[in-house]
């Protein structure tokens, strides 16, 4: 029996749905999903695996026009995703027809593997309107398919992921049958603290916070992760710890709780809050932090 491998990356704008997307297509929780854009900030694998193929995802981080390092780190995992995939998921959104970033569209249009343009959340559209984003987004990318769904409620993802399995190349697995992803379980009780960020707080709180797992014990009873929030500015570490630590309190009960059923585990979280000035801008914070190579 022959076996099909390969690397679907998936791509777009900010807020379009691609980790929804990742997630409905790996069957579990590995991106985090706010109502807020530019949530991703690393590119996180998922892995799929059948008797005889092995998908192996990739969710991005939203495409922008950089306005500090940060971004640039971010849009270099972007970059990486278009040449390494061996199929590729623009994800859209349904009547959103803005390009971000006119040099990576450019880059997608010229693309000789498989692309997909999938228009998500077309569970808020009429019939004759998806009509219309079919044509639209088939007429600006000639040689993609087109594909609309809604990966909330999972509306043909399962074609989705049909076609996928056709499109795969034949190969050994890349990675181990029983692996879900390439991050480690620091790298997911960060990402899940940094969701409670981006769900409790406000403005320019969420963009200018990052998670640094500082220690994590495995080998106790329960588990015990220290962690520490760093922000830009002074003002920003009053009002993520909150009046009588108040806001910190109600993030760490509610990532611990998300922590212990991502681990099936009980778990001691440690939450402390650190400023550190201008860290979207400093690349030696970016390297420490994961979002520049080293």
């Amino acid at each position: 029996m022959s076996h099909k491998a390969g690397f679907v990356n998936i791509i777009g704008n900010p807020n379009v749905g691609k980790s929804t997307l990742m997630n409905a297509l790996v069957g579990e929780k590995l991106s985090i999903i706010t109502s807020k854009a530019q949530t991703t900030r690393h590119r996180i694998m998922g892995i799929v695996n059948g008797e005889d193929f092995q998908i192996v995802y990739s969710d991005t981080p939203g495409i922008v026009n950089p306005a500090y390092k940060l971004h640039e780190g971010m849009m270099s995992f972007v970059e990486t995703a278009l040449s390494d995939a061996d199929l590729l998921l623009y994800v859209v959104e349904a009547k959103d027809y803005k390009v971000k970033n006119e040099v990576l569209f450019d880059k997608l249009s010229k693309q000789t593997k498989p692309v997909f343009v999938v228009i998500n959340k077309i569970d808020l559209l009429k019939e004759e309107e998806i009509l219309t984003e079919f044509e639209y987004w088939a007429k600006l990318l000639p040689n993609a398919r087109v594909l609309p769904i809604s990966a909330l409620h999972k509306a043909n993802v399962d074609q989705l992921f049909s076609l996928i399995i056709k499109l795969l190349p034949e190969s050994p697995a890349f990675f181990p049958k029983d692996e879900l992803t390439d991050k480690s379980m620091r790298f997911f009780a960060s990402e899940i603290i940094r969701e409670k960020i981006f769900k409790y707080y406000s403005q320019e709180i969420p963009y200018s916070c990052e998670v640094e797992i500082e220690f994590y014990h495995e080998n106790t009873t329960p588990v015990h992760i220290g962690s520490i929030i760093y922000v830009e500015r002074d003002t920003q570490k009053g009002i993520v710890i909150g009046k009588g630590g108040e806001n910190l309190k109600r993030v760490g009960t509610e990532a611990r709780r998300d922590i212990e059923a991502f681990l099936g585990k009980q778990i001691f979280l440690e939450m402390h809050v650190k400023v550190n000035k201008d860290w979207k801008n400093k690349p030696r914070e970016l390297r420490r932090f994961g979002y520049l190579q080293t």
